[in-house]
């Protein structure tokens, strides 16, 4: 694998999805509380396919620094699963990276 060039990750976030709300019957089993985190290596907890798909461009935009100018805090975005009937609703949060200190 090649190596990244020299400041290649600076900019980049970790990003929290968490189901902030659920509706009906999760058939993935979600429940509010549930987190998944994309460190950039890693995808760490429990997501349904379907949630996942729905929701990734959303987690790579914010992951490198998009922002959505409907949104009241840049950081913070919410995402609703594709199921109508049994809806989970997750927060998409953009974490900081260590050092980096909030705009004013």
């Amino acid at each position: 694998m090649a190596e990244h060039p020299p400041g290649a990750d600076q900019g980049v976030y970790t990003i929290v999805a968490r189901v902030i709300r659920q509706e009906g019957h999760c058939a993935a089993g979600h429940k509010v509380g549930d987190e998944v985190v994309f460190d950039g290596e890693t995808v760490q907890g429990k997501v349904c396919l379907s949630a996942l798909y729905s929701f990734l461009p959303k987690v790579f935009a914010m992951r490198y620094g998009a922002q959505f100018p409907w949104l009241a805090d840049k950081n913070v975005s919410t995402h609703a699963c594709p199921d109508a009937y049994n809806p989970v609703v997750f927060e998409i949060r953009r974490l900081r990276p260590a050092g980096e200190r909030e705009e004013s």
